[in-house]
């Protein structure tokens, strides 16, 4: 199995002060894609620059040629499908049908409760983003749109001439619980996860592994359910949120340790951060970028 290895370049350098440059050189070191968050604020990141996902992405595609670009994820919290669609078949077109969506139903964080609104309870949200996901597919492959929904409604919404990509853009459909893998299998033309974050604290790399191979499994027979093999989906993990934390990126053999062990899992992409110093997400630059254009020979 061929497993391929992208990045994920958070949005918090301004565009002409280094922006620009951290995408070209993604581009340049060869990674399948280089995706972006798409929040309003993150975490540890909240008080300093963040941008948008969306418009950070059209400039990327404008400013690279081959790599493919995505978010890393959208979620309900703070969009509505109608005007989503949209800037999605906008930015398909402008990257020359190099666009990917990642999309998950969301969590608690900030983007939670930005617009005013009460923090969704789980059951929410899994409501939500079924119907999201549902109306965001048909909004992307039909030419006109009328639906009446409990949550996302569209009358007569148009999105002439569609994606470049047919039948429409990639959904990567970040999913976790029974639901939210039903639609993975039903949408998705690949998978996300980033492990079991109950591990992320107390876990072993090994406990993490096998709550990996687990969420597969369940995946398998989602996709069974609706009538599709696993196979048609790509499977892919973001690091850095399961035990071994940052571990992989301390060398090229660290790393083609900790990939080659989820490739056999069954994980066909591995997406790692591109380093921010005193962060979460800090490492060696060098070390990257050595991995990156050593690792993928040492696991094929």
């Amino acid at each position: 199995m061929t497993l391929r290895l992208s990045t994920v370049i958070l949005p918090i350098d301004r565009w002409h002060e280094g922006g620009r440059e951290r995408w070209q050189r993604a581009e340049e070191l060869g990674f399948h894609a280089a995706y972006t968050y798409d929040h309003l604020s993150w975490r540890t990141f909240r008080d300093g620059p963040w941008f948008g996902a969306l418009p950070t992405l059209t400039a990327a595609a404008t400013a690279t040629e081959r790599i493919r670009l995505g978010t890393l994820v959208t979620s309900p919290n703070f969009r509505h499908p109608v005007p989503l669609a949209k800037e999605l078949m906008s930015l398909d077109d402008i990257s020359g049908g190099r666009f990917t969506l990642g999309i998950g139903a969301g969590g608690n964080g900030f983007d939670a409760t930005a617009l005013g609104q009460e923090a969704w309870t789980p059951r929410e949200r899994a409501d939500r983003f079924g119907e999201f996901l549902a109306l965001l597919d048909r909004l992307l492959t039909e030419d006109s749109v009328s639906s009446t929904g409990t949550h996302y409604s569209a009358e007569e919404a148009r999105n002439l001439p569609g994606c470049v990509q047919r039948p429409r853009l990639p959904f990567a459909v970040a999913a976790t619980g029974p639901r939210g893998l039903k639609l993975a299998a039903r949408h998705g033309q690949a998978w996300v996860t980033t492990g079991d974050p109950k591990l992320f604290e107390e876990g072993t790399p090994e406990q993490s592994a096998e709550a990996i191979r687990g969420q597969i499994d369940r995946l398998g027979k989602a996709c069974v359910e609706s009538g599709r093999e696993i196979a048609e989906l790509d499977r892919i993990l973001l690091t850095g949120f399961t035990p071994d934390r940052g571990r992989p990126l301390e060398s090229v053999g660290a790393f083609v340790d900790f990939a080659g062990r989820h490739r056999d899992l069954g994980i066909t992409e591995i997406v790692i951060h591109w380093p921010i110093p005193d962060s979460d997400f800090a490492a060696d630059q060098a070390v990257f970028e050595k991995i990156v254009t050593e690792a993928p020979a040492q696991l094929r």
